[in-house]
């Protein structure tokens, strides 16, 4: 294990330059004090590094060295190729690219590993994007991608959904994120970092003037932080639901996976007739009712009461306008 964190010490300032003990010690999961024990283990193995105090300070290798210990064990190299998207490589231009770089790396494998990493490719295959989805037009996608890259401020004429619908937005790219097969734009604006999706830009201009991304803006955490605020937002109110044993086997495909959790933890144990009542979030009334629709006579809404008249009524309308004439 110490070999193996030596190395991957190395491979860090490799490939990510200056690094203090303390972000060493939290990418490979030690103590700081860990940590110094082995660049002074590398040092005395003759290792160029060289650490220097202060605020600004950390480790870092000489110019020009680097080191050739980069063998692939036989996990990582099969998840090299469990961890490929072809088509969102596709759609941001790199589908050549990334063909290319797999058949390289495939080349240079040892036999044992090239056979190992090619049945990955033959059994597993993934599909990011949900059922029933149709494909967005991502016309913008590379220029985004290109003014991300290049830290090249953008001017976008972008649909959303509250009027007015389309709005001109001067942007400072920081990050593309791809969620379920949908490609979202994160981008400072009027001093605010927002979250822009890709297919609703409807022209985008990029201007001459770039802009400095801050050093401590980390992508990851932004969207796990805006997602954890959406979900709370979807939370308008909650629903208290029956549900038939045919209903509970179709929540996962015909809801949201919130729904989903929210009904096997509120599960109470089935009524005389078999069926469950659980308690869910609902978005809305108005998109609670198209939720519930989807399940027809396997559900029913006890509460709220405005909810249950509202289907209610379009179940009147529904049978009235399927009555089959005397």
């Amino acid at each position: 294990m110490r070999a193996s964190r030596l190395v991957s010490i190395l491979l860090l300032l490799q490939t990510r330059g200056r690094m203090t003990a303390q972000d060493l010690a939290e990418r490979l999961e030690v103590s700081v004090r860990t940590i110094y024990r082995d660049v002074e283990s590398l040092h005395a193995a003759g290792i160029p590094l060289y650490g220097d105090a202060g605020p600004r300070g950390g480790y870092q290798l000489l110019d020009g060295y680097r080191t050739r210990l980069t063998g692939l064990t036989t996990d990582e190299a099969e998840s090299l190729f469990l961890a490929g998207l072809p088509g969102p490589a596709a759609e941001l231009g790199l589908g050549a690219v990334v063909t290319a770089a797999q058949l390289k790396l495939m080349a240079a494998l040892p036999v044992e590993l090239r056979d190992r990493a090619g049945r990955i490719q033959e059994r597993f295959h993934l599909d990011a994007p949900t059922w029933y989805r149709y494909a967005e037009p991502v016309t913008f996608l590379p220029a985004v991608a290109d003014a991300v890259w290049n830290e090249h401020r953008i001017q976008v004429r972008y649909r959303r959904w509250k009027a007015p619908q389309e709005v001109e937005r001067r942007l400072d790219p920081y990050g593309l994120v791809i969620k379920a097969g949908r490609w979202y734009l994160v981008a400072r604006a009027d001093e605010h970092v927002r979250t822009y999706r890709v297919s609703q830009i409807l022209g985008l201009h990029r201007l001459p003037e770039s802009f400095t991304r801050p050093d401590d803006f980390d992508l990851t955490a932004y969207w796990q932080g805006y997602l954890a605020e959406f979900e709370a937002r979807l939370r308008w109110g909650e629903a208290v639901v029956r549900l038939s044993p045919r209903g509970l086997e179709r929540l996962a495909d015909l809801t949201t996976p919130g729904m989903v959790t929210a009904a096997k933890e509120s599960a109470q144990p089935p009524d005389e007739e078999g069926w469950t009542r659980v308690t869910v979030p609902i978005e809305s009334i108005e998109h609670a009712l198209g939720e519930f629709l989807r399940l027809g006579t396997d559900a029913e809404v006890l509460a709220p009461a405005e909810l249950r008249a509202e289907l209610a009524a379009a179940a009147g309308e529904l049978a009235e306008r399927y009555r089959t004439p005397d």
